[in-house]
């Protein structure tokens, strides 16, 4: 780290330890042990700027606060039927570690169809999953590695991508929203699999749009991604998707221990069973309750705002006038 970059971190902790007593409450839920390289995250999300940093976290308290975010692992979406509805349409979950130590989460993008529950569910088990993350699985693989682990990367399937998914811009566009603001730089890498002509046309457009620290952080892999994938990672550390050649990629596996996406993996397990287990600790004497956990949503950034209308554009084109179907799904990519 740099003699500028080491001073301004020295200037935002200076900052931060003149904010209110709830504040610094949630903020350990932040750093979890880590306020250093938290700062050092959220100054790289705002080009090292400190009074920009400094704003971006305190919002995010504030949000956090505001919005009962610490309480949100004891808040579990019941019964076990809609949360495996959640499951079976927000297609996401661990498959394990990178070589490095990190976290490889697994996102089924092509295949989610956010058709199952209402858009504050989805919410609610997007931010559990950060939680979770930020909370249980960064600070226990800092431990078996002996370093602070903070980041993750994350492995997106776009098997199945269709025009369709226009419908989901806004729910995706939401749930960006709240990672860019609140959980900033949390992704080291993000490797796009199984990727259809309709993802390499829009990419080509949306890609001069972000910012140059982002657009390093995404690589489009050939195929299912597992030559490239296997340098970084083991053989059980691939998402299952990533174990097929050809367009064999699909939702389900035979075996759901398997599948990082089914409630029946180990992680979800884990997950579903912790969030149960605090909810009895929260609140023993009440029983759990059907409903789901509201989340203020924060504006877009110009960016995002600017990168959804992008895509939606991108999309029509596709459906308009290049007269283009979803069949173009079975068409392949190569990486750029």
């Amino acid at each position: 780290m740099g003699i500028v970059s080491q001073e301004a971190i020295k200037q935002f902790q200076a900052l931060m330890d003149q904010v209110d007593e709830p504040l610094k409450r949630t903020f350990q839920n932040v750093h979890q042990g880590y306020p250093l390289e938290t700062f050092g995250r959220f100054l790289k999300a705002r080009e090292w700027n400190v009074a920009k940093a400094h704003k971006m976290l305190v919002d995010c308290l504030n949000w956090r606060v505001q919005n009962e975010i610490d309480n949100i692992l004891a808040k579990p979406i019941v019964p076990t039927e809609l949360y495996r509805s959640v499951r079976d349409s927000q297609l996401i979950g661990l498959s394990g570690y990178s070589r490095e130590g990190l976290p490889v989460f697994a996102i089924g993008v092509g295949l989610s169809t956010f058709d199952k529950a209402s858009v504050h569910y989805y919410v609610q088990s997007h931010i559990q999953i950060n939680e979770y993350r930020d909370r249980i699985i960064l600070p226990s693989a800092s431990r078996k590695y002996g370093k602070p682990i903070i980041t993750c990367v994350k492995v997106l399937d776009m098997t199945g991508l269709k025009l369709s998914a226009l419908s989901q811009i806004k729910l995706l566009t939401i749930i960006s929203t709240i990672d860019d603001l609140n959980y900033p730089e949390k992704t080291n890498t993000y490797y796009i699999v199984n990727a259809p002509y309709i993802f390499s046309a829009c990419w080509k457009v949306v890609k001069p749009l972000l910012q140059e620290r982002t657009r390093k952080k995404v690589q489009v892999l050939s195929g299912c991604g597992k030559d490239e994938l296997l340098k970084i990672m083991d053989y059980g550390s691939l998402p299952h998707f990533c174990k097929r050649e050809g367009s064999g990629s699909s939702r389900h596996s035979q075996n759901g221990a398997e599948n990082c996406f089914s409630l029946d993996h180990h992680f979800h397990q884990q997950l579903y069973n912790y969030i149960k287990q605090q909810s009895l600790i929260k609140e023993p004497v009440h029983p759990m309750k059907q409903g789901s956990f509201h989340v203020d949503v924060p504006e877009p950034a110009a960016e995002g705002t600017q990168i959804a209308k992008t895509i939606e554009s991108e999309f029509n084109k596709f459906g308009n006038g290049n007269g283009l179907s979803d069949s173009l799904d079975d068409l392949k990519i190569n990486g750029d």
